[in-house]
């Protein structure tokens, strides 16, 4: 990551930048025929088409409205609402075959608008009618409203399919009776690519970590001992949290991830090698962060049937995603500059310091702190 992009992030970075978020989408199919589309997302950032392309909205050229319509109580959000639905209803297609099911809102329920730092997430209910002799749906997701999660509930509480859907890609074929079958290999590569995008683009504050660990040392040894206790630890409560075991509020776990990129980025500055005790506090710093994966897929939701190879899958993604951040580092910086006496004052600390300003920001600002 280059430096004046990350020098860049830290500058005044605003309060109301908010990840993207996909919207989670419940699909079920009566025995009357009735399609019922039950929606949870931001929102705001749908109205305002910030797209998925972004790592967070802030990133977007239409920040400033996504900013306004934040801002907005229930009944002003609501109208505009009620003034883009038509647009809304053209995005959220449910397709049986070649025929296009028309949806129309069953009802908007809107939180108030609260703390803005946090994004509020809003639940929209939209309803068709199977046409004739429909065996088949096919749900997508305009990509201009972001990515989507389409979840077909199954019997008691669980879901029989599950899939992230990015780019305004369709779902596997969803059958109108009896429930849908994908393969073990099939959730373990869907997942793969889930886990691999929540770390690149999606997982600045995942990125800005490993980077730290990066440049303490840009050697092979110092980092694949971080690296590997931070995997290892992920991976356990990530197992944990998935099962159940563990759980842990985002409200406690967001900021103390924040805080251990602080804490790594601090220690950047004060030390040119790897102590007996860093990997032990990686490897703590990586119990945090598993709780923060296990977060994010809670969301999307795990099939009961293929638990483990999803799981299998999102942990591979994820160990993908932070070894292309690790390649990165190594092609702008490691492979030219890594034996230079100058490395460290003109790569290491300009780079932490940039990050302590980040991961400082983050703290405040998801404790509530901020302003």
């Amino acid at each position: 990551m280059p430096l004046a992009a990350l020098w860049s992030a830290s500058a005044g970075k605003p309060a109301h930048a908010h990840e993207i978020r996909p919207a989670i989408v419940d699909l079920t199919i009566g025995a009357d025929g009735g399609v019922r589309l039950d929606m949870s997302l931001i929102l705001e950032a749908a109205l305002a088409e910030v797209g998925g392309e972004h790592a967070d909205t802030d990133e977007s050229p239409n920040a400033e409205r996504y900013d306004s319509l934040r801002l907005l109580d229930e009944a002003a959000l609501a109208a505009e609402f009620e003034r883009s639905e038509a647009r809304f209803l053209e995005g959220v297609r449910v397709m049986a075959g070649d025929q296009r099911i028309p949806l129309e809102v069953e009802s908007l329920d809107l939180d108030p608008v609260g703390d803005t730092d946090f994004a509020r997430l809003s639940r929209i209910a939209l309803t068709g009618r199977l046409p004739p002799g429909a065996t088949e749906l096919v749900y997508s997701f305009d990509p201009a409203f972001g990515p989507t999660v389409i979840r077909v509930p199954g019997e008691e509480g669980t879901n029989s399919y599950s899939a992230y859907l990015d780019n305004g890609s369709p779902s596997a074929p969803i059958p109108v009776e009896g429930a849908i079958t994908m393969g073990a290999g099939e959730v373990f590569i869907d997942y793969i690519g889930i886990g691999f995008t929540h770390i690149v683009p999606k997982g600045l504050d995942h990125i800005l970590f490993v980077v730290g660990l990066f440049l303490l040392s840009p050697r092979l040894k110092p980092l694949l001992v971080q690296i590997t206790a931070f995997t290892v630890a992920h991976s356990v409560t990530l197992a944990l949290a998935m099962l159940g075991v563990l759980t842990l509020p985002g409200s406690i776990v967001e900021p103390l991830i924040a805080a251990s990129i602080l804490f790594i980025a601090v220690e950047n500055l004060g030390t040119d090698r790897l102590s007996r005790w860093r990997p032990y506090l990686v490897f703590a710093f990586g119990l945090l962060h598993g709780l923060g994966f296990a977060g994010v897929l809670n969301e999307i939701g795990l099939s009961p049937a293929h638990f483990a190879s999803g799981l299998a899958g999102f942990n591979i993604g994820v160990e993908a995603g932070q070894l292309a951040v690790v390649a990165g580092c190594y092609a702008l910086f490691g492979a030219w500059f890594a034996d230079r006496t100058w490395y460290r004052t003109r790569i290491t600390i300009p780079l932490s310091v940039a990050i302590a300003a980040i991961a400082a920001w983050w703290v405040l600002e998801r404790t509530g702190l901020a302003g």
